[in-house]
């Protein structure tokens, strides 16, 4: 049994993969051939909203659109500390601060009572600039809940969608709830390529511009007139005409994750703490996961029976090494520190059968028992 299986998608859509590499090989743009730009409207398309910018990855998306909102020395800028790594990072690689916030225990998302606390608290010193929600395991962050404590206090939103941008509430995608979207094409994520890429949603076309002028070094009116401070973000011609193809079906495999995460949540719901998805919210379903009591005892009885688990994240940033000089929000970070010792993420996948995810739910059914529900 796969966590993630990739090999089943590939096979579904070889042959069309296959050619769109051999165009690629044949007109030889590796770098912003046309398959880019045409990834970039079907994309635009697919949210609904905005102008995408691709990039080279979901930590490169985040840079761009710290560098187009400013972030730098002096000034604060709110983050959730469960979360993967590079949230903190692209703050911190551009000289601002990352200030943690502590998550909702149902969601796992940014909690908008942590956020404001976290502003009032601020330390002297800082001035506060902005705040990343993250929409953890695909389910998106409370948007208009975080956004009335952003402009009461003067903050801009940047989302990291890595895991969500697929995701909708109330039939509108993420992508349309924030100025500037991030998102990661990471072979793992729902919608992955075939090595690292990202992209930007942005709202604003004035927004949009400058992300392009970032991506390649700030360039002006070409790569030698350089205007303001860049990267090398540019997502390579091969992975945007995989991504072209994984983007045909991934309508439907959306679905299929929704039926299967129906079919964990029916059985499991009351043995196990399963996600709660809020009334008119669609998750893209990046991860299904659960909280368990005894996480690692559970863990090992679904490895005995050949199902392999994952968890997501074992140690909260505010608590790895690398962020120990980082400020923690007013109030601490109990709900972090809680989740990341109980949360056990199961495979997950749009072609995870229904025999196999049997399998799954009886080890789990057998293992926790009436004790399994903290």
């Amino acid at each position: 049994m796969q966590f993630i299986d990739l090999a089943a998608q590939q096979e579904r859509i070889r042959p069309e993969v296959d050619a769109a590499l051999a165009r690629v090989l044949d007109h030889g743009r590796y770098i912003m051939g046309p398959e880019v730009a045409e990834l970039e409207g079907a994309l635009a398309e697919f949210v609904g909203a905005g102008e995408v910018v691709s990039c080279a990855s979901g930590t490169d998306a985040l840079v761009m659109a710290l560098l187009v909102r400013g972030a730098g020395p002096g000034r604060a800028v709110f983050v959730p500390s469960f979360t993967f790594a590079a949230t903190a990072e692209a703050v911190a690689l551009l000289g601002a601060t990352p200030v943690f916030v502590d998550i909702d225990p149902v969601t796992y998302n940014l909690d908008p009572a942590s956020l404001d606390a976290a502003v009032r608290g601020l330390p002297d010193g800082l001035t506060a600039a902005g705040v990343i929600p993250v929409d953890l395991f695909g389910l998106p962050a409370d948007y208009a809940a975080l956004g009335a404590v952003a402009e009461q206090h003067g903050l801009w939103v940047v989302a990291d969608a890595a895991q969500g941008v697929w995701a909708a509430v109330d039939g509108v995608r993420v992508g349309s709830f924030a100025p500037l979207t991030t998102t990661s094409f990471f072979p793992a994520k729902p919608l992955g390529c075939y090595g690292d890429g990202g992209a930007v949603v942005a709202l604003d076309p004035d927004d949009a511009a400058v992300l392009r002028s970032v991506r390649v070094h700030g360039s002006g009116s070409d790569k030698y007139d350089n205007v303001r401070l860049g990267i090398n973000g540019r997502l390579d011609t091969l992975q945007a005409a995989v991504l072209l193809q994984k983007l045909a079906i991934f309508a439907d495999e959306l679905d299929r994750r929704d039926l299967v995460a129906r079919r964990y949540t029916d059985g499991l719901a009351d043995l196990a703490t399963t996600p709660v998805v809020p009334d008119g919210v669609r998750s893209a379903w990046a991860q299904y996961t659960i909280r368990v009591p005894e996480r690692d005892g559970v863990a090992k009885a679904l490895a005995d029976a050949g199902v392999p688990t994952a968890v997501y994240y074992p140690l909260p940033l505010h608590r790895q090494q690398a962020y120990a000089g980082y400020p923690v929000g007013a109030g601490g970070m109990a709900e972090s520190d809680r989740a990341a010792d109980e949360v056990l993420s199961l495979p997950m996948h749009p072609y995870l059968d229904g025999d196999d995810q049997g399998v799954v739910i009886d080890v789990l059914r057998s293992c926790l028992g009436e004790a399994g529900r903290p």
